[in-house]
Parts: C-alpha cells; sequence; structure tokens
C-alpha cells in the first residue's frame, strides 16, 4: 500500500504506537469509571449513614488517594507481565534469527504460504523483508509484536491514577456542596451521567455497541450506589455511626 492509499484511510490504524495509545485510552477510561463508581458509593454509603461534612471529606479523601494508588499498582503490574513477556519473545527471536537464520526464512516462508500466497510469491516476500528487517518481519507475522510499539506500564499506570482522580473526584465534590436534604439525590444524578460519558467513551474505543456498553456500566453503578446508601442507611438507624 503506497503512502497516497495511506492517506486516504485516515480512521485505519496504520500508523505506529497503536497499543501505546490504546492503553492509555483503556487505563484513563477503566480508571475514571472506577473512580466515580467507588468513590461515590464511599461517600454515599458515609452520608446515607447520617454522616456530617467531617466524616465524609475523610472517607472521601481516602477513597480518592487510596483508590488511585490501588488502580496505578494494578495496572503496573498487569501491563508490566504483558511487557515482560514481550521482551522475552523479541529476545527469543532475536536469538533465533541469529543462531539459525535459513530455518528461520523457511519460518517465514510458510507463514505466508498459509496465508494463501505461492510458495514462489512468499519465498520471495520472505527474502526481501528479511533483508530488510528480519527481526521485524519476523515478530509481525509470528507474534504479531511490533518492537517499537511495547507497552509501557508506566504509562498505563499513571494513566489510570490521574483518570481515578479525574473520576472520583467528581461524586466528592458534590456530596460535599449540596445541601444535606439534596445531597444523595443529586449525587445519584451526577454519577449517573458521568458514567453515561464513560460508557460511551469506552465502548467507541472498543468498537462495541453504545447503548449495551453505557447501559451496563450505569446500571452496574446504579447497583452499587443503591447498596452502600442501603448498608449506610442501615448502619446510621442502628446507631452505628
Amino acid at each position: 500500500m503506497t503512502n497516497d492509499a495511506l492517506a486516504n484511510q485516515p480512521d485505519e490504524p496504520h500508523r505506529g504506537g497503536l497499543a501505546q495509545r490504546l492503553n492509555w485510552l483503556r487505563a484513563g477510561v477503566l480508571g475514571a469509571n472506577d473512580g466515580i463508581i467507588s468513590v461515590a458509593a464511599v461517600v454515599v454509603g458515609v452520608a446515607g449513614a447520617g454522616a456530617g461534612s467531617a466524616p465524609i471529606l475523610a472517607s472521601g479523601v481516602a477513597a480518592l488517594v487510596g483508590g488511585a494508588f490501588s488502580m496505578a499498582v494494578g495496572e503496573y503490574v498487569s501491563v508490566s507481565s504483558q511487557a515482560d513477556s514481550e521482551h522475552a519473545l523479541i529476545e527469543k527471536e532475536r536469538n533465533e534469527l541469529a543462531t539459525m537464520p535459513e530455518e528461520e526464512l523457511d519460518e517465514l516462508t510458510a507463514l505466508y504460504e498459509a496465508q494463501g500466497i505461492s510458495h514462489a510469491t512468499a519465498r520471495q516476500v520472505a527474502i526481501e523483508l528479511t533483508e530488510k528487517d528480519a527481526l521485524r518481519a519476523h515478530l509481525a507475522a509470528e507474534l504479531g509484536i511490533d518492537p517499537d510499539d511495547v507497552v509501557s506500564p508506566w504509562h498505563a499506570a499513571f494513566a489510570s491514577a490521574i483518570a481515578f482522580l479525574c473520576g472520583g473526584i467528581l461524586p466528592f465534590i458534590v456530596v460535599l456542596a449540596v445541601p444535606a436534604p439534596w445531597k444523595i439525590p443529586v449525587t445519584f444524578a451526577a454519577v449517573l451521567a458521568a458514567l453515561v460519558v464513560t460508557g460511551t467513551l469506552s465502548a467507541r474505543i472498543g468498537g462495541s455497541s453504545k447503548r449495551k456498553g453505557t447501559l451496563r456500566i450505569v446500571l452496574g453503578g446504579a447497583i452499587a450506589l443503591a447498596a452502600t446508601f442501603a448498608i449506610g442507611a442501615l448502619l446510621g438507624t442502628a446507631g452505628a455511626m
């Protein structure tokens, strides 16, 4: 495909760095969604128990900070494992190319043949790609890995933590700012509206149905808020607060 042909299809992911961009977006959207739901659940539960502003403030800050660190550490560990696996595969392929280049050329030819290309054409393509960049050709054909596009655990961790804070700050501010009679219903409304936004973004990134994706997130958030509010109200009635 020529450069002009690529320019005529700007919406398709022909450029490098796709895994990195999707990793940022995925971690960001999931972090924001978790921040909205988890912080809202905490502050709504505490508010439902009849607590004043001080306990709500303390619990909200704890939920924000603890949740952000938890998301960052979890994302870092998860993506680190993925990156380590990819680096190990890259090194293994590099060693195989250095120790048995002919066998690797035969393997690359066979991979192209398996895609429906004739032996002669597959062999020629394998030879030309090997001469240009043997490692990149083998990683793409055998493993679907771009050596310049290995996901970064630090990027994912940072994006996840910041997104969690951005998402969680909304219910935290709302529940503190709104007067007592309207505190719970306004927080519910603000959280559900924010979940509609994150659900739409998540569905758009994943290429799935926006209606189904948004409905799942909003329904899950509504259940979480209702459950924590009910538990908080029950504890408040029982005199636990």
